[in-house]
């Protein structure tokens, strides 16, 4: 981390100089994306350490049903009486250990073990290994009684209850060793804060913050009153990933600049609430030096929503690539007859600040070397049809035969399934702009590269590329703020419905 700060202030190609041109201030605000990019990777490994302990625990409890089993059969027998001779297999036994195994976890997951960005105490978190482990063990007993079955062996039952909560504990103190171990050494998963505020409450979470560093907390720097300039000299210097508001009655005016701020710059906003104050559903709350710090969340995909959506994006890729290649065969031939140049073009675009080539099946003529045809597009600027930085126009001359086909049933976007099985976009998402198109955002439409881009959205099921761009980023606003898996799958399926019924796209 100090490498980092040390060349941000060495290099003056990392500061972000004033431009005269959107274009030129664009790659200057990628240059320094791309020089945080390392504090993004390092915190990555939080949402790492968060995920390990899910297997982590499973195996734990497997080794608790297993240490419990042989204490029975090879131990126990050999220094007291059998009232009843034990007969269950091993293997037999180790598929009801796995199903108990489960059923442990499902309860650990209710008593909030499984939280992203835990700021629990090793007590407070073996506190809700006890009280998951009891559930769960409640919940095997209930079964046994409700099926009437004689099970011969009260020992099993004690001793899984009492090996889970010692192996799992010992599990999770390693992988909290691990972690602040590395959080130490290298500053893998270490969150840098700024504070704002200069009172008796900022006096407290500053040092709180400074005497727990196992929490992954850093305070780079702290103001007294908010300040624009000051505020992003600070940013390109230190590279805070976090703001804290230590101030509880604060201009709402201010206040608002700092979300937008943070939601610019993909920061964490977290603020000391006003007594009267209320919550929102996209917030969470924290105890630090015993005041409530409120968190606002950017997107529900900040946490677990992130894995369920990749891995179920992995999925839907995998069966899409494998259902449709014989139609792949069928267009790419059509293509390949109908006009000069590759079957498939490669497209730069933008997905959450990041530069990949979007995959599709070529529907124009080949003028560039790439076989695309935007370098005609300052011909026909003069016929551009939408508002914004986004270029449409009706009855392109540009389109084949086979391609104004293709692009009435969405079938030239078909090979981004590609995209979506690489993690270049989400097959859901906002949808991916060129890099000369982003250079023309507007503060607020930012907030778009929050997160990956996407094969399909809201934006797209709601009024294609006939939409104003306005609407378009309102639409990709309110689904990075309100999503759900359900809410993709609902997006899904209005796209198959508009590929077979919907044809604007052309």
């Amino acid at each position: 981390m100090i490498v980092i700060r040390q060349l941000a202030e060495q290099n003056p190609a990392y500061d972000v100089p004033k431009s005269k041109t959107r274009e030129s201030a664009f790659w200057i605000e990628k240059k320094r994306q791309k020089w945080y990019s390392y504090e993004s990777y390092m915190k990555k490994s939080e949402l790492f350490f968060n995920v390990v302990r899910v297997p982590l625990d499973f195996a734990m409890l497997l080794v608790a049903g297993v240490v419990t089993y042989l204490l029975r059969t090879q131990i126990l027998d050999a220094f007291r009486p059998v009232l009843f001779q034990f007969n269950l297999p091993l293997f037999k036994y180790f598929g009801i250990t796995v199903v108990t195994a489960l059923v442990f976890m499902a309860c650990y997951a209710i008593s909030g073990l499984y939280v992203i960005r835990p700021r629990s105490s090793v007590l407070d978190e073996f506190l809700k290994i006890i009280i998951g482990s009891s559930a769960g063990i409640m919940a095997m007993i209930i079964y046994i009684f409700l099926r009437q079955e004689l099970f011969n062996s009260r020992f099993l039952v004690l001793g899984a209850w009492f090996f889970a909560i010692v192996f799992v504990s010992l599990g999770r103190f390693a992988i909290r060793r691990i972690q602040r171990s590395m959080i130490a050494k290298k500053g893998f998963g270490l969150h840098r804060a700024l504070i704002i505020g200069n009172g008796s409450i900022a006096s407290r979470i500053a040092g709180e913050i400074t005497s727990t560093p196992e929490q992954g907390y850093q305070i780079v720097a702290q103001m007294d009153e908010y300040n624009v300039s000051k505020l992003e000299n600070l940013y390109r210097h230190h590279g805070f990933d976090e703001i804290i508001l230590a101030k509880p009655s604060y201009h709402q005016e201010h206040t608002a600049e700092l979300v937008d701020f943070c939601n610019e710059n993909h920061c964490t906003f977290r603020f000391v609430p006003h007594l009267y104050e209320t919550l929102t559903m996209h917030s969470s709350v924290d105890i630090v030096a015993g005041l409530p710090l409120i968190e606002l969340k950017r997107t529900p995909l900040d946490g677990w929503g992130k894995v369920f959506k990749r891995v179920a994006d992995m999925i839907w890729a995998s069966v899409g690539l494998l259902v449709l290649s014989p139609l792949f065969v069928v267009v790419a031939t059509a293509v390949k007859l109908d006009s000069k140049g590759p079957v498939f073009i490669r497209q730069e675009r933008i997905s959450g600040w990041k530069n990949f080539y979007l995959l599709k099946f070529r529907s124009m003529i080949a003028v560039d070397a790439d076989g695309s045809a935007d370098s005609m597009k300052i011909q026909l600027a003069s016929l551009n049809e939408r508002e914004g930085p986004l270029f449409k126009i009706k009855d392109d001359p540009r389109i084949t035969k086979v391609g104004r086909f293709i692009r009435k049933t969405r079938i030239d976007e078909l090979p981004q399934f590609w995209n979506v099985l690489k993690g270049d976009i989400s097959l859901v998402g906002p949808r991916p702009h060129l890099p000369s198109e982003i250079a023309q955002y507007q503060k607020h439409h930012k907030k778009l590269l929050a997160i990956k881009a996407g094969a399909t959205g809201m934006a797209q099921v709601s009024g294609s590329s006939d939409l104003p761009f306005e609407e378009e980023v309102a639409l990709d606003s309110f689904y990075i703020e309100n999503w759900s898996m359900w809410l993709d799958m609902k997006i899904v399926f209005r796209t198959m419905f508009k590929m077979l019924n919907d044809h604007s796209a052309v």
